[in-house]
């Protein structure tokens, strides 16, 4: 058959860049001057009808000699097919069986398995929680009892036992990541109102102590040695509360500082200034009263120089939330003052502080003349040698703390320049 002549260019019509609009117009092109109106579309139409009709006549040749082969070929097929699904649908018959088999041994034991797993989470979390609750309940109970201590029996040292109780429960309650102790106690009522009812109020109520007890400080050259020691150990109770219960969330480590023990020693420091200024700058005015009020402030210095002794001698307590490494980067609980302060020694800052105070108000004096500014300047030596002396009884350790260890530290340094800015504040400031 292929080697019959054909009038049909099967090669054109089968070529890949075929397109029926491309082959239109060149038909049209090959029988037609381009620039004839209107164009004679016969002679295309004809050879495109010719073309089609010997593709019928083909087609029509080839389905007829080829019938019987044709036919047997589509009995064969169609055969084929029917063995082909006869033989399916028994596999899917057992396909189906095995995936409702599989249905019931596998996948509905695993939904509830996966229920019962979704319980037991359920019942793991409950029993998690409950623990972190009946903790922080138990912590709080302790709490409470130790708070009765301090309020009742004034025991100091219960000040370091809630600290370390109120830092337990911190450290719970603050744990809120998931998978952690505290996580999901917000949503617990008791424990909403343990926090507001008792956490709250006696962690305030243990701080104000502690800021108090630092207030109260006194050390006065006639202590004995029993009273030395028991407002030593009052005071390092009241410290070391202050320095645990300084805020530690969203600080970094290495950053840290025991900013409540800081604030409360600033405050004692500035307190005693505040003071002796006070009394000091009165009986500029007064020379009468200027006795008294230099052995109020030479007491106010004795105090520092003792806050510093016991502050020096003092080692930071283990701080459950904060590394030790932090903790101990200074070794003992003046360090943090002093830099806090920009000072070496709380007694020079104390002088020095006073000093600058002291000098706006002895100008104001000699400004303002009479009788007030006379007799000062007449007096001059004598305030000088006064002032001199306050300076250095300001620097001497009560008897009852003589003893203690550091002992000597504020004698070995020359207080001498702090004796010369004192004297200059009031006597160069005189004139002549």
């Amino acid at each position: 058959m292929a080697d019959e002549p054909s009038y049909v260019d099967y090669e054109t019509f089968l070529a890949p860049g075929f397109t029926p609009a491309s082959f239109a117009n060149a038909l049209v092109l090959a029988t037609n001057n381009p620039n004839d109106t209107p164009l004679d579309l016969s002679a295309p139409l004809s050879r495109v009808l010719f073309d089609a009709q010997e593709l019928d006549s083909h087609i029509d040749l080839l389905t007829t000699q080829s019938a019987i082969p044709l036919l047997e070929f589509t009995q064969t097929q169609t055969t084929a097919s029917r063995r082909i699904v006869g033989e399916l649908d028994a596999q899917i018959k057992s396909l189906n069986d095995s995936y409702r088999q599989l249905e019931r041994e596998v996948i509905d034991k695993h939904a509830e398995a996966d229920e019962v797993r979704h319980v037991a989470l359920r019942l793991w979390e409950t029993l998690r929680l409950g623990r972190s609750v009946a903790r922080c309940l138990q912590l709080g109970r302790q709490l409470e009892v130790q708070h009765a201590e301090l309020a009742g029996d004034e025991d100091h040292g219960a000040l370091v036992r809630c600290s370390y109780t109120l830092l337990s429960l911190r450290e719970v309650m603050d744990a809120k990541a998931v998978g952690d102790e505290g996580h999901g106690l917000d949503g617990v009522d008791v424990v909403r109102s343990l926090r507001s009812l008792v956490l709250e109020p006696i962690e305030r109520s243990v701080c104000e102590t502690a800021v108090r007890c630092v207030r109260e400080f006194s050390m006065p050259a006639a202590v004995t040695f029993v009273q030395a020691e028991e407002a030593r150990a009052r005071l390092e109770s009241a410290l070391a509360a202050l320095f645990l219960l300084s805020p530690t969330a969203g600080v970094k480590h290495d950053r840290w500082l025991p900013r409540l023990l800081v604030q409360a020693l600033d405050d004692y420091t500035r307190s005693a200034l505040r003071v002796g200024v006070t009394s000091l700058s009165r009986s500029l005015g007064q020379l009468p009263s200027l006795e008294r009020s230099l052995a109020e402030v030479t007491a106010k210095c004795q105090n520092l120089v003792s806050l510093e002794l016991v502050l020096a001698t003092t080692e930071p307590p283990a701080h459950p939330l904060v590394p030790s490494s932090t903790t101990h980067k200074h070794p003992n609980l003046i360090q943090p003052l002093l830099t806090h302060l920009e000072t070496g020694s709380l007694a020079s800052h104390f002088w020095r502080t006073m000093a600058s105070s002291l000098a706006a108000r002895v100008q104001d004096i000699v400004a303002r003349g009479g009788v007030v500014a006379r007799t000062l300047r007449s007096n001059r030596k004598s305030v000088g040698e006064a002032i001199r002396q306050a300076v250095v009884r300001g620097y001497l350790l009560p008897s009852a703390l003589s003893g203690a260890k550091g002992k000597g530290k504020a004698q070995e340094v020359n207080w001498d320049r702090e004796v010369a800015v004192m004297v200059g504040s009031v006597v160069n400031n005189l004139g002549r």
